[in-house]
């Protein structure tokens, strides 16, 4: 029996730059830096993007250079193809730079990893040896979790970054990252499918400062939420920050999800998939004849904000969420902070995964 061949990075691949032995690494970048007194090296935290995609290394680094343009890091990314059964590691290095005040280049610097076999071990110890010490770790978790997230991992990790809409079994996935979590407590997860409910978020907050919205908040009676297919994951955790936030208990002896208010009124849910519909669609809020909904049509780029009540309506516009992983990641490193809303509504959220 023969392998194929590798062709997921050929032997020669100029865009991720120079390509360096292990052992070399350290050396070469200082001299990249040495080769010209007008580049500065800028770090404000180490940034490690792991994939098992094919070709992710190449996309991969596209990314980075355009993120480099607001958010200074160390770039380690790293692809890994375990179908290849002989252990192998290649090294590259390359800066991304920026023309700072029409003179100096700002320049971020990258190191990619191709690993093949099994890699676990070596995997760990070649991010760890390249890590700026005296910096926070931000890993970019794509895809399927696998046995490589460890608690020996988590453990060094500042942030993970992470998609669910992306898993097959988000409630097993999310039970694997509290496992591996158990000794860093501090750990700042981010979830790409809770970043693209932002602006819906926005929105409700939004229109419950209007007085007349205020008022039929306690009365809400039917929840309407349509999302695409694909991101489910995003419609349940805005359900979730719904009910958190305002206080709503589950309602016993039902199949589907329902809620009772403060107040005592029974609130029932509707999920409608669209197939040709963004991430999230609308998320309609009905109490009575008065109505509250946040829309977005596919291709669309702002969001619609509407209340209608009997002779009272309202409209307003705001900006659509990101789609794009590179924009969502931008936008999650924009924020940072303690993430502590996500925090709050994630055991809801999961508890919500279970009744799929």
């Amino acid at each position: 029996m023969t392998t194929a061949p590798d062709l997921s990075i050929p032997p020669v691949c100029p865009e991720l730059g120079i390509e360096v032995s292990i052992s070399e690494i350290d050396r070469e970048l200082r001299k990249l830096w040495e080769q010209d007194e007008a580049r500065t090296n800028a770090s404000l935290m180490n940034l490690v993007v792991y994939s098992e995609k094919p070709g992710a290394l190449l996309e991969n680094s596209a990314i980075i250079r355009n993120l480099t343009t607001e958010h200074a890091c160390r770039a380690i990314l790293v692809e890994i193809n375990r179908a290849q059964p002989l252990p192998g590691l290649r090294a590259w290095i390359t800066a991304h730079c920026h023309l700072a005040y029409g003179r100096k280049s700002v320049c971020c610097e990258q190191i990619a990893f191709y690993l093949t076999g099994k890699v676990t071990g070596r995997f760990r110890n070649t991010v760890f040896a390249h890590l700026n010490s005296d910096l926070p770790l931000v890993f970019w978790w794509q895809g399927e979790l696998s046995e490589i997230l460890t608690e020996r991992l988590v453990s060094v990790m500042d942030r993970l970054i992470i998609d669910s809409s992306s898993w097959a079994d988000p409630a097993a996935s999310f039970q694997l990252i509290e496992d591996a979590a158990l000794s860093n407590n501090d750990l700042i997860l981010q979830d790409h499918a809770w970043t693209r409910t932002w602006q819906f978020r926005l929105g409700i907050a939004s229109i419950f400062d209007d007085p007349a919205a205020q008022n039929v908040l306690p009365k809400i009676d039917h929840v309407e939420i349509t999302f695409h297919p694909a991101h489910r994951n995003s419609a349940l955790q805005l359900l979730a920050w719904l009910a958190i936030q305002a206080g709503w208990k589950d309602r016993a002896g039902t199949d589907r999800f329902a809620f009772e208010s403060t107040s005592g009124t029974a609130i029932s849910v509707t999920l409608h998939e669209d197939i040709a519909g963004p991430a999230l669609s609308s998320l309609i809020l009905q109490a009575g004849d008065k109505t509250a909904r946040i829309t977005q049509s596919a291709g669309a780029s702002h969001v619609e904000r509407r209340i209608d009540a009997p002779g009272y309506h309202v409209t307003s516009l705001s900006p659509a969420d990101p789609s794009s992983p590179e924009e969502l990641v931008a936008l999650q490193l924009a924020r940072g902070g303690q993430n502590s809303l996500f925090k709050k509504i994630l055991p809801r959220f999961r508890q919500m995964l279970e009744s799929r």
